[in-house]
């Protein structure tokens, strides 16, 4: 359509030639404009077509094809341009609305394709964003949370634009005080920030709970009654005016999203006079003047724990003996799970004995009078006289107890914690282990009664591994992740693991749970956790919290004018993502790409496995599950047993770019210090 108009408007593409011409770049010669003329003889011919033809080949951009028309005053060759531009741009990356934390940062992002260059301008309402003239736009949160926000990302190439999808940003603000320091603790997308409250009240008064969540996509909500979900309750606050005692009962909620699911604390809302304080047994026990005298008996206590701390330690990648596949997958499961009870969790893959042994005595520091200990290993052992071993990873071939660490030691320094539950998942071989004829000499055990043991499978016996596809899990948490969030008593729910997996046909007679406890009282892993005092939690929330917090993510300026990002995100304690993302690049720039080298040689880093342009390539199935809070078209590489780590990380991002009209890629580079990231802040070494 436009080669007519230009063809046929009196020698229009002739005055088109001209002006483009005024940049040298796109001047016409006077053969050039020749063959242009002579297209007119044939059957199909365009002089028009030929001018842009060569217009084309010189890189002109439409943008200044379409100023030359205007220049021009062919409006109708200008409409027609226009739309064709508009067509062609067509935003592949929407801005997704987000409720995030006060304080932290936000990043939407807009990406677009069509002609070359693209504009980009944000808004917030009708407001021009001053210098958000980039596809991301990164927003700071620190001011109080309010009304939701809405942001759109217009497009444009000239006069001709499109605009992005409108975004909504709210900010929630946090009633925990450790979730303000801006780390996560779990990987599963979604955070809540405003747990419910239990509550006691009369009947006439007006029932409120909230709960509030963090997420990307943003959480939707279910309110739960006594685990029923209530009929039009899908708010962040659950509201009950005039009630009665048919509401009483347990309230929890289920917040989701279109990837995850996350689950409220559950708590008991009392309607009318209140939780009575005695309960009266239905028979009479003694008289005193011929008057009977029922005798009351005192309430069961609420069982909490004063905090609940959990140690994962998966070994797959043995030195001297057969490599697992499990204990990744599991230690993954397990520690998701545990975060939705409230436990503070380390996980850590492939360690040395040295750094098992450390990792076991920062455990110890997070123990304290009243908190739940919880340690689960996955990976090679043995049992010698009644004694479990833990092997690492260096082991030799023909290891001993000098060469493991032994669970019951580890027992015996938790009883000196004082802790009210010790809980061992021991997901490893029974074997008797005959290089090793030495009794180790434990020390004296105390009498307590609140240690539980749950081995994989019995003693002189295997545990095994189910694969499936790409993911292989262990038979013990197959079965474990079923019940792990049920409300019960620890050793009530371990048999119903055990009646699980005795149904499963290629194990049986081979693998069975065997359960050892001495736990006199009801303490279930769904416990409250209520500190006795402040400056006690918060020095374990600070010790716990040095070993989880990532590098921020940072923006990196060139000489050149490219602008990358720099992100990260946690697969374990100890396995860190680093991902590079070219985020602007000047328009005389045609390929760029930023990659990461100068890895500390002390770090477990496969270089096949850095660099790649998918999250998949790094060689972590777990890949789907971390990728999520990365943005796309990324550079990752997977950075492992950062425990190894003897100084602050340091590396080179090496930007590698081409100038359009040239061959040869052009290099420059920046080093970047990013401290001790995650379990390396403890020094394990």
């Amino acid at each position: 359509r436009l080669c007519e108009l230009l063809d046929n408007a009196g020698r229009g593409w002739r005055k088109l030639a001209e002006l483009a011409g005024a940049e040298k770049r796109f001047k016409c010669s006077a053969e050039e404009l020749e063959m242009c003329s002579l297209k007119v003889l044939e059957p199909r011919g365009s002089p028009t077509q030929c001018l842009l033809q060569l217009l084309a080949e010189r890189d002109c951009t439409l943008r200044y094809l379409l100023g030359c028309l205007e220049r021009m005053g062919h409006e109708q060759a200008c409409r027609v341009l226009s739309s064709a531009v508009q067509d062609m741009i067509r935003i592949t990356v929407q801005p997704e609305s987000q409720v995030v934390a006060e304080g932290t940062q936000v990043s939407l992002t807009c990406c677009a394709t069509g002609p070359p260059g693209l504009m980009y301008q944000w808004f917030c309402g009708r407001q021009e964003v001053p210098g958000a003239t980039s596809p991301e736009l990164v927003i700071d949160t620190a001011t109080p949370p309010g009304q939701p926000e809405w942001y759109i990302c217009r497009v444009n190439c000239g006069a001709t634009f499109t605009f992005s999808r409108w975004a909504h940003v709210h900010v929630e603000k946090s009633s925990s005080p450790s979730s303000a320091s801006g780390y996560c603790p779990t990987m599963a997308g979604l955070q809540i920030l405003r747990q419910p409250r239990p509550c006691c009240l009369a009947e006439g008064d007006t029932l409120a709970l909230e709960c509030r969540a963090i997420g990307n996509p943003p959480p939707q909500y279910q309110w739960f009654r006594n685990r029923r979900p209530m009929e039009g309750a899908q708010a962040p606050q659950l509201q009950v005016k005039l009630v009665t005692t048919a509401e009483r009962g347990s309230y929890s909620c289920r917040v989701f999203n279109l990837f995850h699911e996350v689950w409220s604390q559950e708590v008991d809302v009392e309607i009318g006079e209140g939780p009575r304080q005695i309960s009266v047994t239905p028979h009479l026990l003694c008289s005193q003047a011929g008057v009977s005298c029922p005798i009351p008996t005192p309430p069961s206590p609420v069982l909490a724990a004063t905090d609940k701390v959990a140690l994962l330690i998966g070994n797959m990648h043995y030195l001297h003996h057969k490599q697992l596949q499990a204990p990744m997958v599991d230690v993954h499961a397990l520690g998701a799970l545990l975060r939705q009870l409230d436990f503070k969790v380390v996980s850590l893959l492939d360690l040395c004995k040295a750094e098992m042994q450390m990792a076991v005595d920062e455990f110890l520091l997070l123990l304290d009078k009243g908190v739940y200990g919880l340690l689960y290993y996955a990976g090679h052992g043995y049992e010698n006289f009644g004694n479990s071993f833990m092997v690492p990873i260096d082991a030799p071939s023909a290891y001993t107890s000098e060469h493991c660490l032994c669970v019951q030691r580890v027992l015996r320094d938790m009883q000196q914690r004082r802790t009210s539950l010790n809980i061992f998942l021991l997901d490893m071989c029974r074997k008797r282990n005959l290089n090793d004829d030495v009794i180790p000499q434990v020390g004296v055990l105390e009498v307590t009664a609140n240690i539980v043991f749950g081995y994989a499978t019995c003693a002189d016996a295997e545990a095994y591994e189910l694969s499936q596809g790409e993911l292989s899990n262990g038979i013990f948490v197959t079965f474990l992740k079923r019940w792990l969030l049920e409300d019960e008593k620890i050793t009530v729910l371990l048999d119903k693991v055990a009646e699980d997996m005795g149904t499963l046909e290629i194990t049986r007679g081979r693998q069975a749970l065997e359960l050892r406890s001495n736990l006199s009282e009801r303490r279930a892993l769904t416990d409250p956790i209520c500190p006795r005092g402040r400056d006690e939690s918060s020095a374990r929330n600070l010790q716990w919290a040095k070993a989880h917090v990532l590098p921020e993510s940072r923006y990196l300026r060139f000489d050149c004018g490219v602008t990358v990002q720099l992100g990260f995100a946690a697969e374990f304690s100890n396995i860190m993502i680093i991902y590079t993302r070219v985020v602007s690049t000047p328009e005389d720039i045609t390929k760029c790409e930023a990659r990461l080298t100068g890895i500390p040689e002390e770090l477990d880093v496969d270089l096949k496995c850095t660099n790649k342009e998918s999250p998949e390539e790094v060689g972590s199935p777990l890949a789907s599950v971390w990728s999520l809070g990365c943005p796309s078209c990324c550079l990752y590489s997977r950075i492992c047993g950062l425990q190894k780590l003897q100084q602050e990380l340091a590396f080179t991002i090496c930007l590698q770019f081409c100038y359009r009209g040239m061959d040869d890629f052009v290099e420059e580079r920046q080093w970047v210090n990013v401290g001790r990231p995650l379990i390396a802040k403890l020094n394990l070494q």
